[in-house]
């Protein structure tokens, strides 16, 4: 009688869950919209006419290109493609490093470890700049950071006594960027929401309570349609819906129920119409419309990413590129067999009918996939896999840039004895060989060596789906 651990109900072991054998189980496809209302016929014609009718095919990036081996001393929590510059990925990790690496050219990459002394949580390009970065840390600091000269000041610190107990100390995580108002918006681990002015860099107005007191808001969006819209969620177990023109506790438009922990909540990219969220219950919820009912979502699919404690939380996310915005991707927690390896693939789903489109695994990649970001213009996908950086792109692509150079993946450091020759065997928190200390000065340890790996990417290919066995482990 105890409960499956995929899909939390009893009656079943996880070997045998219907919904490890076939993802859309139960999932009820969106039906085709009639306009039976004013509001709809609105929705229809005006917010939702730049929205594809026709479900194009979808591009699956599914071959690795380039890669960075324990890029990071610490796991990495955080990605995000330059606006304006395609080959230019930023990441942030545990101990709050912020990583620059160009990966069209591979070996040009830059660490700045002092900019934070913790968990570096989210980042975001200034919409009026795109060589200014504002990050939000654990260390209860915004920064902001120019990329040109890597100087970095401080915007906003909510623990400006310092220290005074673990019960008092304020540790920032969701973020986002009004670009109507100009204002930084920011969360913390009580609750409350913050707004700093990107124009004065001073902070505006008092912190407003927009979730339950004492619980992290862990995720902050601004609608890309109407920014006034604000979407939020944290581990009150509930996503909510704010309008920024009126905005104070307790008066969210609406509350989007979950049974447990909300790990990230997104408007779709285009229309914003569309919300999708991530839950701890092993659930990806889908809303269709922000103008219907919201009490219950008009999709539940179960998916596999009730992670440990020690893991950048799994966020399911938009595929920024297509038209019919329908397409998310998202690690996987339990591991499955391939050809006689247990890896943690990274899955693509359509959130219109519940169904597994692809699957992607590498079989030197051992270690969980729970950072995964879609590049906003091209057909490229960063994954941070522990300490690790990889680009994957189409196969026709990454075939074209192979045969310019085949040596594209670069080694950090010395190889442990738990790898065994695969990339990033150690576990994520019991590495101590950090570049960097808490305050983010180099320490008095041995610099790490930087080597190109003797790889081709003639052995690091994945294989077709059609082609891998796959047998439950």
């Amino acid at each position: 009688m105890k409960p499956c651990y995929l899909c939390k109900m009893p009656g079943h072991t996880t070997m045998t869950c219907p919904y490890r054998v076939s993802m859309e189980h139960g999932v009820v496809p969106a039906p085709k919209r009639n306009t039976r209302s004013p509001l709809d016929f609105v929705f229809e014609r005006q917010i939702k006419s730049n929205v594809s009718t026709i479900k194009p095919a979808f591009v699956i990036p599914n071959q690795i290109d380039c890669a960075v081996i324990r890029y990071h001393s610490r796991r990495i929590t955080c990605l995000e493609f330059h606006p304006t510059n395609n080959n230019i990925l930023l990441s942030g990790d545990k101990k709050g490093q912020l990583g620059v690496w160009d990966y069209d050219k591979v070996h040009d990459k830059t660490v700045y470890g002092n900019i934070h002394s913790c968990i570096l949580n989210n980042m975001r390009f200034n919409p009026a700049n795109d060589g200014t970065l504002y990050a939000a840390s654990s260390d209860g600091t915004i920064s902001c950071t120019d990329l040109e000269s890597g100087m970095s000041s401080s915007l906003m610190d909510v623990n400006p006594d310092g220290w005074q107990g673990a019960n008092t100390w304020r540790m920032l995580y969701g973020m986002d960027i009004n670009p109507d108002k100009g204002l930084v918006l920011v969360a913390d681990n009580f609750g409350c929401l913050y707004m700093v002015d990107v124009r004065s860099h001073n902070k505006t107005g008092e912190a407003i309570l927009i979730h339950k007191k004492g619980t992290k808001v862990v995720g902050l969006q601004c609608n890309p349609v109407q920014p006034e819209l604000l979407l939020s969620c944290g581990n009150d177990h509930f996503a909510r819906i704010w309008d920024m023109r009126k905005l104070e506790a307790g008066s969210s438009l609406a509350d989007l129920p979950h049974r447990r922990v909300v790990n990230s909540a997104y408007f779709s990219p285009q229309s914003g119409c569309k919300i999708l969220t991530t839950a701890q219950d092993n659930r990806i919820r889908i809303w269709d419309s922000i103008f219907g009912d919201l009490e219950t979502p008009s999709r539940e699919i179960v998916h596999s990413h009730d992670f440990n404690r020690h893991l950048t939380p799994f966020r399911a996310e938009w595929d920024p590129k297509d038209p019919s915005e329908s397409l998310a991707v998202i690690g996987r927690y339990i591991s499955e067999n391939y050809n006689g390896a247990a890896l943690h693939p990274i899955d693509f789903i359509d959130t219109s009918t519940g169904k597994l489109v692809a699957e992607i695994m590498e079989p030197n990649i051992t270690t969980i996939s729970s950072v995964n970001k879609l590049h906003p213009r091209d057909n490229v996908m960063a994954t941070g896999s522990s300490r690790s950086l990889f680009i994957w792109r189409t196969k026709d692509n990454s075939e074209l840039v192979q045969e310019k150079d085949e040596r594209r993946i670069i080694l950090c450091g010395k190889l442990s004895k738990k790898s065994n020759g695969k990339f990033g065997g150690e576990s994520d928190d019991d590495f101590d060989d950090d570049k960097f200390n808490s305050k983010g000065k180099k320490s008095n340890s041995k610099k790490r060596e930087t080597k190109t790996s003797s790889y081709s990417l003639n052995k690091f290919k994945t294989k077709p789906l059609k082609s891998s066995k796959r047998n439950p482990s």
